[in-house]
């Protein structure tokens, strides 16, 4: 014969089923806010930061091109020498050109290096979140059968509140005495 359990209250555990039902509420659209975030910001590097920088570059080189022009003018040009603006100003455009520069390289090892740090954890919470969504769900039905089981067993063996008749003992009849004269 099995065991007999050691059941000691059927609210305990149907506390603890609308507590696991509640951490489930809360864990799904936290872990699916994490997947969101890293998505975001993997997005973020490849499209918004290399777009942005790769404009810069462009503006700067730019900017660089004109600077050196006119100081390229001004050394050409008798009638007038080619002043510390004009050296300062391409000094400055080559600085932002080279910042620029440093600029891309750090978005292209960040790129690498994002995908390397977030793809283990983000396994893992895939991996978690298959689990709250199949397992856990599993077990929350489980213990919504295991309550109605064990309510529906301590109506069978709870006794009624009214107790029944007692009966009284049955014998064997004796003969009737004779009645004396």
């Amino acid at each position: 014969m099995a065991e007999q359990a050691q059941v000691t209250s059927v609210d305990a555990i149907e506390a603890f089923r609308s507590s696991l039902i509640v951490f489930l509420s809360k864990a799904r659209p936290t872990l699916e806010e994490i997947s969101s975030d890293v998505l975001r910001t993997r997005q973020w590097l490849e499209n918004d930061q290399r777009d942005h920088w790769t404009r810069e570059m462009k503006r700067r080189l730019r900017e660089l091109e004109q600077a050196q022009a006119e100081l390229f003018s001004a050394k050409l040009s008798r009638l007038a020498k080619p002043t510390a603006a004009q050296y300062m100003a391409s000094h400055h455009a080559q600085r932002a050109v080279h910042e620029a520069e440093e600029k891309q390289r750090v978005l292209k090892k960040w790129e690498r290096e994002l995908e390397g740090r977030t793809e283990p954890m983000v396994k893992l919470i895939d991996q978690l979140h298959r689990f709250l969504n199949s397992e856990m769900v599993k077990a929350v039905a489980y213990l919504g059968e295991v309550v109605k089981t064990l309510q529906a067993y301590a109506e069978v063996h709870t006794p009624s509140a009214t107790p029944a008749p007692a009966l009284k003992p049955v014998s064997d009849p004796a003969p009737p005495e004779p009645e004396p004269s």
